[in-house]
């Protein structure tokens, strides 16, 4: 055997050994479905494939393609947050996939778009005409126990005849081997976003595998769901917005993704107000028209009006808006009913009813205990049933409150159980009991059956039900899970339909015939623009913050300096992290050491770096849709290098390395936004904060260092801080002088740090934005940063005193505060443009 077929033959077997290892020990639980053995013990040919693909490859690349995945999801910032959690948590990604040949998934399909047909008929009829309940196919109880019953909806004719726009459900294999509901997802159902970039991640790490594999694409369903949403708008080009309950959601990365990736605006509901029976975004141009709204907020709190008044994430007037047809929203309110346990009793012969057919994807068998005959069926055989909440997931006296199979009670609890039962059936259901079915998860370098679900998601489109080719799929590390929720020990695993032939490319593009050239993407939300503007002077602040403390390091030890004049100064720079808020006044009498600890990370103080940092991550966080995977890498670099800088004793080269490395991260954010991000307004409103907390500091440190009585040593001081040494240098010989430094620092219109030319940029940003009213009168913040820029170009240096700089200081303050007024949100009284101008 010639020596290259010998060397193939090897690798096969090497192969081959491997996959046999990390299969050896898998054994699919007792009774227990599994997706990689079949109900006859073989082991399904599309696993063997998969398997066998990823035996080609070595095992210390194996090995780096998952690093790689763990990478990717830690660069995107991909995050969830558990409930009552304040820290956000890495998303924790699966090793393997999830695997579905085609022809079983167009089963699934089949189901889920008889289901969501079924599920939005249910609505048009508990919130139209009522012929269920009058027919007795469906008792009132059932629907008005839900506390996501909203009455005010009786009567609504949502757009295009549609209550649901997005549907999913939580599958998994029935004892018969078959797809069954664990339930439905109507209200707001999340999981999508995630499932994309679970999508992203994998098909970036095994790139080779995925198109050998024939893995159906998921861009398709975004782009027909896309539509469905526009579809729903009344304008031709209807401004779309996805309506989130803010950062704090256990869900906002998903929310800001899918903004990012579908060209939406996120919205929360302080961005948004009714009038005239329509929805406006407060934007830095006025009101401008919101057509549809991709609601994640919960019925119950997006109207304070009519639903829950003590909500502080809704739009008052929302569903009056609704009823006027002046706005879409997507899923309407009250379409979260359909997730009650209660219904699940009657939707077999509500499809017989409505469809005329028999439920192709059945669901749990249930038994709702509000009926006297199903109560008494329940209490019989109690130790028999899955016992839950009829209308929401907590079960009503039980210590933990979850549902629970009666049998594994103990006698006092069970006791109690039934009685509760008997005292207020309608609260409670009972289920057959089911176990999840299983599939492989990969766990130290082998294959073991995990309990997992599989929600699939359905979209109403202009074209009819479009199901995604997938799903978000979760999957638990422990043996008995009986319902999976994103916690501890839960992974999430991309979903792969697996095509019988090649798969084609597929994108969000629209065809070259239908793109529309656009080149200003709408208007600005007013909080999105207060938030990058806060960004940019978090960021600009944090730069200076870190000057004064590499500063203060340096001076402090520097051998060549004047005893009295570095005393002096290092004395004021001091005072300077004093009066900033980065050191406590007690700390400031002590050695330069402890006030560099204290400036650098003491979160207790609001001015420190590390404080800062963290402003400006949470000001970063509510424009997240905004932001590039790298800028929230950087931003979330820049607080760890805070964190992890060395205690070391003052002078030593560690601290002032992370100092300067903190320092090029605050750099590398600066030319991220600055060459990669678009000239649109949101760019302008981070200019606009890094340029004026620029000019405030630069005036600042000029009082403190550029005084009339300034040492030369002092005047170094400064040009080290606004970074202007070598520019300096470059003009004169004749060493430093208090006019040739108070014009580079103030007035020189060349130099990036000096004053005016922050105020002159201030001044051709506020140009560029848009006025409320088109009279050809500068509005206040232009009036201010005009008359500035002029009185600053014709100022003298050898005139300016500290009176003068004082005033300069004041005036840019004044300036941020116009700006402020102008263009941010401040509740109901937000600006509203004149005699219409900016209604579009």
């Amino acid at each position: 055997m010639p020596a290259r077929a010998r060397a193939e033959a090897s690798s096969e077997n090497d192969a081959l050994a491997r996959a046999a290892d990390w299969t050896r020990d898998y054994a699919p639980l007792p009774g227990i479905p599994d997706e990689f053995v079949g109900a006859d013990g073989e082991r399904r040919p599309h696993w063997e494939r998969l398997l066998r693909a990823l035996a080609d490859l070595e095992p210390d690349e194996i090995d780096q393609r998952f690093a790689a995945a763990d990478r990717r999801v830690r660069n995107r910032g991909m995050s969830y947050r558990v409930q009552g959690e304040a820290v956000e948590r890495s998303w924790p990604l699966s090793r393997m996939p999830l695997l579905i040949p085609e022809s079983e998934w167009r089963e699934i399909e089949r189901g889920m778009i008889q289901r969501a047909e079924l599920l939005d008929r249910v609505l048009a009829d508990v919130y139209g005409d009522g012929r269920l309940v009058a027919e007795g196919l469906l008792p009132a109880a059932a629907v008005t126990g839900s506390r996501d019953f909203v009455a005010a909806m009786r009567g609504v004719d949502p757009p295009g005849k549609r209550w649901l726009r997005l549907y999913a459900a939580d599958i998994g294999r029935g004892p018969d081997g078959r797809w069954w509901a664990l339930g439905d997802r109507a209200q707001a159902p999340s999981g999508s976003g995630y499932a994309l970039e679970n999508r992203l991640v994998v098909s970036q790490a095994f790139s080779n595998l995925y198109g050998r594999m024939n893995v159906e694409r998921l861009a398709p369903f975004f782009r027909e769901l896309r539509n469905g949403l526009r579809a729903a708008g009344v304008r031709s080009e209807p401004r779309i917005g996805i309506l989130t309950p803010g950062p704090l959601s256990a869900t906002y990365f998903e929310q800001a993704y899918l903004a990012r990736y579908l060209g939406f605006l996120l919205v929360e509901g302080d961005d948004l107000v009714v009038s005239d029976g329509r929805a406006f975004v407060r934007t830095i141009a006025g009101l401008k028209r919101c057509d549809v709204l991709w609601r994640h907020v919960d019925a119950e709190w997006c109207d304070p009006l009519e639903l829950n008044a003590a909500s502080r994430i809704g739009v008052p007037g929302l569903i009056e808006a609704i009823r006027e047809g002046g706005v879409a929203v997507e899923n309407m309110p009250g379409s979260g009913l359909l997730e009650s346990r209660a219904l699940l009793a009657f939707l077999p012969a509500l499809a017989r009813r409505l469809l005329g057919e028999d439920l192709a994807m059945p669901n749990i068998a249930t038994w709702w205990c509000g009926q006297p005959n199903e109560r008494d069926r329940v209490l019989a055989d109690l130790e028999l049933f899955s016992i839950a909440g009829a209308f929401s997931d907590s079960v009503p006296g039980l210590p933990n409150g979850r549902p629970v199979a009666a049998a594994e009670l103990s006698e006092t609890d069970r006791a109690a159980l039934r009685a509760a039962i008997s005292a207020r059936g309608v609260d409670f259901v009972g289920q057959d009991v089911v176990r999840l079915s299983t599939t492989p998860r990969w766990e130290n370098g082998k294959l073991a059956p995990r309990p997992f679900v599989l929600r699939v998601y359905a979209a109403a489109t202009p074209n009819g039900w479009r199901v995604m080719p997938g799903g978000f799929c979760r999957i638990s590390d422990k043996l008995d899970a009986r319902a999976l929720s994103m916690g501890e020990g839960v992974e999430s695993a991309d979903v792969w339909v697996l095509a019988e032939k090649p798969v084609e490319a597929a994108s969000l593009l629209p065809p070259p015939e239908t793109a529309r050239i656009v080149r200003m993407l709408g208007n600005l939300p007013s909080r999105a623009a207060d938030n990058l503007f806060w960004f940019g002077r978090y960021l600009e602040r944090e730069e200076a913050t870190l000057r004064l403390v590499r500063c203060l390091a340096a001076r402090a030890v520097d051998p060549d300096a004047p005893i009295h004049g570095s005393k002096q100064s290092i004395g004021r720079l001091k005072g300077l992290l004093v009066a900033w808020g980065a050191v406590d006044a007690g700390v400031a009498n002590e050695s330069s050491t402890v006030v560099i600890e204290s400036a650098l990370r003491d979160e207790q103080n609001y001015g420190s770096a590390l404080a800062i940092a963290r402003a400006a991550r949470h000001a970063a966080s509510v424009i997240r849709e905004r932001l590039t995977p790298q800028i929230w890498q950087l931003i979330g670099r820049l607080e760890t290098i805070i964190v992890d800088t060395p205690d070391r004793h003052l002078g030593e080269p560690e601290i002032l390395d992370c100092v300067d490395e903190a320092l090029t991260v605050v750099a590398a954010l600066a030319g991220l936004f600055d060459e990669n991000f678009n000239r649109s307004a949101g760019w302008v409103f981070y200019e606009l904060g890094r340029r004026i907390e620029r000019a405030i500091n630069t005036c600042r440190l000029s009082r403190q260092f550029a005084a009339q009585d300034a040492t030369e040593y002092a005047l170094d001081v400064l040009l080290d801080l606004i970074d202007s040494q070598i520019t300096y240098r470059s003009r004169t010989l004749l060493g430093v002088a208090l006019a040739p430094v108070r014009d580079m620092a103030l007035l020189d219109p060349f130099n990036p740090r000096s004053v005016a030319y922050q105020v002159n940029l201030v001044d051709e940003h506020l140009a560029a934005l848009p006025a409320l009213r088109q009279d050809g009168v500068p509005e206040e913040p232009r009036r201010l940063a005009t008359l500035l820029r002029a009185e600053l170009a014709a100022e003298y240096a050898e005139r300016v005193d500290d009176g003068r700089i004082l005033a300069v200081e004041q005036r840019v303050m004044t300036l941020a505060d116009a700006i402020a007024d102008r263009y941010f949100l401040h509740g109901a009284a937000a600006s509203r443009p004149e005699g219409g101008v900016g209604l579009a």
